[in-house]
């Protein structure tokens, strides 16, 4: 066995930043930005109010109550560039832009409309609070600057960044490329279709959905999913189906510990892949495997159980991606334990854990009950993960854990619960 550690250093270095392609905006939800975006115009473009009333001109001065001013003009929204000669009033119409000469808004609640047009347009106004300069205006570049940094090399795009671009005028982002993956499945006892009734021996294939569920979530291309029974010869077929669809990192499931029927470390070996490590310190998922097959894509073999192959995703599978999509490792939270915890010292865990938070703001973390691999109830339950370090025996309540969110992609706190 090697460390978890280590294994994480032998994944990242045999993995690289895979290039970028350009996207409409349209299309680039959830992709990973690629270069530091920079804005190409002001935002907003121009000055404008944030409110419906009137604008005046203030220069360095307060101008008090009690002033009254005639109405010189009109301004809604979309109403192009008007200079104003800076002795009268305005009225404006919230996000209009501000007339030439003119530097403050007064809300119409702060006003008293003395005169209107026979329509009830206001011709002549009275200030009711005072007006002091800039009030309610809206500068140009005041939200991003021409030339400033809009988003950075790294982002993963979500809807508020799409507002954010779609403010700047911007049709197209240099993305990351996705790493395309294949997914194979082992095991003549798994069974994919939920309308088929089980025979004896066999079990519902739950590692299939999920994985590519997360990979996809994860950033990933799943070009290929297949299960496959106990053989030899059906691997070798699919996982030549499977490259041949341009998979760059191929994920199984099963086959890899120490059964008579776990027959993917030899097979990969007889097919010219180097297996750079086998067995894992760690619970659960101790038989990961990871190699690099002849043709220099990546393979994952993850254990057959449901929780293992969780494990092996999220904490060994999901750097690497990062990797290939140009992000940085991933830090932990530090949460405090809400209870104690005793393990085996010499293997690290990683728990199915819910963060609680406190009527006084304070977050914690605690492991659920059914930590065991073949356990998948608790996992609906979690919203994370909990790493216990290898060297530690007992963790007392209050100690401080390493924590993470389900996925990588995620940089919230999801479903956090309340206590």
């Amino acid at each position: 066995m090697i460390g978890a550690d280590e294994a994480l250093a032998i994944i990242q270095a045999q993995c690289s930043r895979l290039p970028s392609e350009r996207l409409p905006v349209s299309e680039a939800l959830g992709r990973v930005l690629a270069q530091d975006l920079f804005s190409p115009v002001d935002l907003p473009p121009f000055d404008n109010t944030a409110m419906d009333g009137f604008a005046l001109r203030c220069a360095s001065a307060v101008l008090p109550a009690g002033m009254a001013f005639s109405v010189a003009g009109e301004q809604a929204a979309g109403d192009g560039k008007q200079s104003a000669d800076g002795t009268g009033t305005w009225e404006i119409m919230t996000g209009a832009r501000l007339p030439e000469g003119l530097d403050a808004v007064i809300p119409v609640e702060q006003v008293t409309v003395l005169e209107r047009t026979a329509d009830g347009r206001p011709v002549r106004i009275r200030l009711d609070a005072e007006v002091r300069p800039g009030q309610h205006i809206r500068r140009a570049g005041e939200d991003v600057a021409r030339g400033a940094l809009a988003l950075a090399s790294g982002t993963w795009l979500g809807p508020q960044h799409l507002l954010l671009l779609a403010g700047l005028g911007i049709a197209q982002v240099p993305v990351s490329v996705r790493p395309k993956i294949a997914l194979l499945c082992t095991g003549r006892e798994l069974v994919d279709d939920p309308s088929v009734p089980l025979e004896a021996g066999q079990i519902r294939n739950s590692n299939g959905p999920f994985l590519e569920a997360r990979l996809r979530a994860g950033g990933a291309d799943v070009v290929a999913r297949e299960t496959i029974a106990d053989d030899r010869d059906a691997f070798d077929a699919a996982l030549t189906r499977a490259l041949d669809l341009g998979a760059q990192l191929v994920v199984s499931t099963g086959a890899v510990s120490m059964g008579r029927y776990d027959f993917v470390p030899p097979a990969l070996t007889a097919l010219g892949a180097t297996i750079l490590f086998h067995n894992v310190a760690m619970r659960p998922g101790k038989p990961l495997l990871f190699a690099r097959l002849a043709g220099g894509q990546l393979y994952f073999g993850l254990p057959g159980n449901p929780v293992s192959s969780a494990v092996g995703l999220r904490f060994f599978i999901e750097p690497a991606l990062r990797s290939q999509l140009g992000l940085p490792e991933q830090a932990p939270w530090l949460l405090p334990l809400l209870r104690e915890v005793r393990k085996k010292p010499g293997f690290r865990f990683y728990q199915k854990a819910v963060m609680h938070l406190s009527t006084g703001g304070q977050l914690s973390i605690e492991l659920l009950p059914g930590q065991e691999s073949f356990k998948t109830l608790p996992m609906a339950a979690a919203n994370a993960w909990a790493v216990l370090p290898a060297e530690a025996g007992i963790l007392p309540a209050g100690a401080p854990i390493a924590v993470y969110p389900l996925g990588h992609e995620s940089s919230g706190l999801p479903g956090v619960q309340h206590r």
